[in-house]
């Protein structure tokens, strides 16, 4: 057997399709976000603008987050120390599960290394726990939901994307005794659209099921105190288990999940992906400890970043540009080509100065192919006209369909 060619088959496929994934060299410039430097294909760095930052309000770059974390790094070191189990449980672990556990009126939180793992962990052992669960999971949901729900072994029932309808028809269906988790995301970060919490959790409530939501396009960005979609919308108090990121809005590294103590306990006791890891180091958790605690109290990054997401999306549309339509702060601009997204997204690049990456299969079904901007409080006008410009430009050099 060639190995060799196996694994070089496997990446021309990739080339062939056109949906080759090539990482951009960069740096960002410390506290002047969304500027940065990259150095990719020039002799030495070049000056661009970041508009694909998952980093949504810039608290990567705030100076109470930088400050926490040096304080940190000076006060207990570098690294953790081993699992939570064995010396890499802090008294910030600890803090920060709390100031959790506070933003989501839960009574519990649980730190994970990622959102992805805290997915993964968090449904796989959660479904092992509940013989017979079946688990309802919207068709677009996360890989990393995608995956813990595989991962535990039990029965799955797709439900078409925000379609309330068709989830009840699954649930009614479903034997009655049997344990049931709906799984849902509250901001679909490809499309900008959100779930109906509230409609969701009525049949979660009628069917007797637990109710399972993603917030990590949305925690830090939406409700009075950056609580997510379901604490906008008042509804915290009926989801089960609330589950977040501390690597986008609150700009470091992490994920977690909330909950009562009864599920985080069993989490903690039972959940291969959260006992065998190594813990977050300290001076990433005091980074999202101050990140959490100044979102909580401030508006005025949220504020900033919806401005400009709506600033941008009707300077895109009056540019007729085929900006799809959002609700919240994500602009996904459809391509519907794989080659053509990486090739506007090369020129953006090497011309302009902008830096966004092409949205490729499997992130999107073939066919819808997007680049998807995050304006941030920190986007100015100027830069958002300068953007559209520039596409406007490459869709007419390119002879491609504008909106009609």
């Amino acid at each position: 057997m060639n190995y060799d060619q196996i694994f070089e088959q496997a990446i021309e496929r990739l080339h062939s399709e056109g949906r080759y994934r090539v990482f951009i060299d960069i740096l960002r410039n410390k506290g002047m976000f969304p500027n940065a430097r990259c150095f990719a294909g020039h002799n030495g760095p070049k000056p661009i603008t970041v508009w694909c930052s998952n980093d949504y309000l810039a608290m990567g770059q705030h100076p109470a987050v930088i400050e926490a974390m040096e304080d940190a790094l000076h006060n207990v070191g570098a690294g953790s120390g081993g699992t939570r189990n064995i010396g890499g449980n802090t008294h910030y672990h600890v803090e920060l599960e709390r100031e959790l556990a506070d933003l989501h009126s839960k009574e519990g939180a649980l730190l994970f290394t990622s959102g992805y793992v805290s997915n993964d962990a968090t449904l796989s052992t959660l479904a092992k726990l509940l013989p017979g669960c079946i688990i309802f999971s919207d068709e677009l949901n996360h890989a990393s939901m995608i995956a813990g729900i595989r991962n535990s072994g039990c029965e799955k029932q797709v439900w078409r994307h925000n379609d309330m309808v068709h989830l009840e028809e699954l649930l009614s269906a479903a034997d009655p005794d049997a344990p049931k988790l709906i799984a849902f995301e509250s901001v679909y970060s490809m499309d900008g659209d959100v779930a109906p919490i509230h409609a969701i959790c009525d049949l979660a409530d009628k069917y007797h099921a637990l109710t399972y939501i993603d917030e990590v396009h949305a925690v830090g960005m939406y409700g009075p105190r950056g609580g997510g979609i379901s604490d906008r919308d008042e509804a915290a108090s009926r989801i089960t288990i609330i589950e977040g990121t501390l690597g986008k809005a609150f700009g470091v590294m992490g994920g977690y999940i909330a909950a009562d103590t009864r599920i985080i306990d069993c989490i903690r006791s039972y959940a291969p992906g959260f006992i065998f890891t190594t813990s977050l180091a300290p001076v990433l958790v005091a980074g999202a400890l101050a990140s959490v605690k100044h979102l909580k109290a401030s508006c005025v990054e949220r504020e900033g970043q919806q401005a400009a997401a709506a600033s941008l999306k009707t300077m895109m549309r009056e540019a007729g540009l085929p900006v799809m339509d959002s609700v919240t702060h994500i602009v996904p601009l459809m391509v519907g080509d794989p080659v053509r997204a990486k090739r506007i997204s090369d020129i953006l690049l090497a011309e302009y100065g902008v830096y966004v990456q092409p949205i490729n299969y499997p992130t999107v079904p073939r066919g819808t192919e997007r680049l998807r901007f995050t304006p941030g409080p920190s986007h100015t006008e100027d830069m958002m006209r300068e953007l559209t410009a520039a596409l406007v430009e490459i869709w007419e050099r390119l002879e491609m369909k504008k909106a009609a």
